[in-house]
């Protein structure tokens, strides 16, 4: 893969259009598989409170992978290779959880669906290390925070309706199917899967 030290205003533009679109899918699978839904996802397993703890603490205590990404960037110099790579396995644990209560009897798939999230937090961390890193150097200085304010717009506007329309599929599903609730989930997270694929 060749590489070159400057980019033209055309390839930037590209890039930052492409920035953008991974923005919005990561915010769709963001909104599908964390926060509320994954909450319920938990309780419809059988989540104690402590579980629900442990899932609200899993994403800042990942973060911990940010230092071993700093000097693996630095020793390899391949932050898109290493953002992508992450990101996609990262990624590919949610559709590890979605089909988990499917196949896994239901007394073992909560802690192999928490260990799961716990790769999924761990690699994603080390995906988002490496693409900050790299979007310093693509997002002209001139533009960085017009640019990712956009960007956060965008995300925002998006993730209300998704918000709203997952929900009410759950609502629907839910009332309709009550004794297949976590395939609603299932639904969301393949869903969610799908977009994170897209963005990468």
């Amino acid at each position: 893969m060749g590489c070159t030290n400057t980019l033209s205003e055309k390839e930037v533009q590209r890039g930052l259009r492409n920035v953008i679109g991974d923005g919005l899918a990561t915010q769709v699978m963001t909104t599908l598989t964390t926060s509320v839904f994954l909450v319920a996802f938990a309780l419809a397993l059988g989540a104690s409170d402590l579980v629900i703890g442990m899932l609200a603490a899993i994403p800042p205590l990942s973060g911990i992978m940010q230092i071993p990404t700093i000097y693996l960037v630095e020793k390899f110099r391949t932050r898109r290779s290493i953002t992508m790579i992450a990101s996609a396995l990262s990624r590919a644990f949610l559709l590890v959880i979605a089909f988990i209560p499917l196949i896994v009897p239901f007394s073992t798939a909560l802690p192999i669906v928490l260990a799961a999230l716990v790769l999924n937090s761990l690699l994603a961390n080390v995906g988002g290390c490496s693409f900050n890193s790299w979007m310093h150097d693509l997002v002209p200085q001139s533009v960085l925070g017009r640019f990712f304010s956009k960007k956060m717009l965008l995300s925002t506007a998006v993730a209300i309706p998704t918000a709203l329309l997952a929900g009410y599929f759950v609502d629907v599903w839910i009332a309709t199917f009550p004794e297949l609730e976590l395939v609603a989930y299932t639904i969301l997270f393949v869903a969610g899967f799908i977009a994170g694929m897209l963005g990468i």
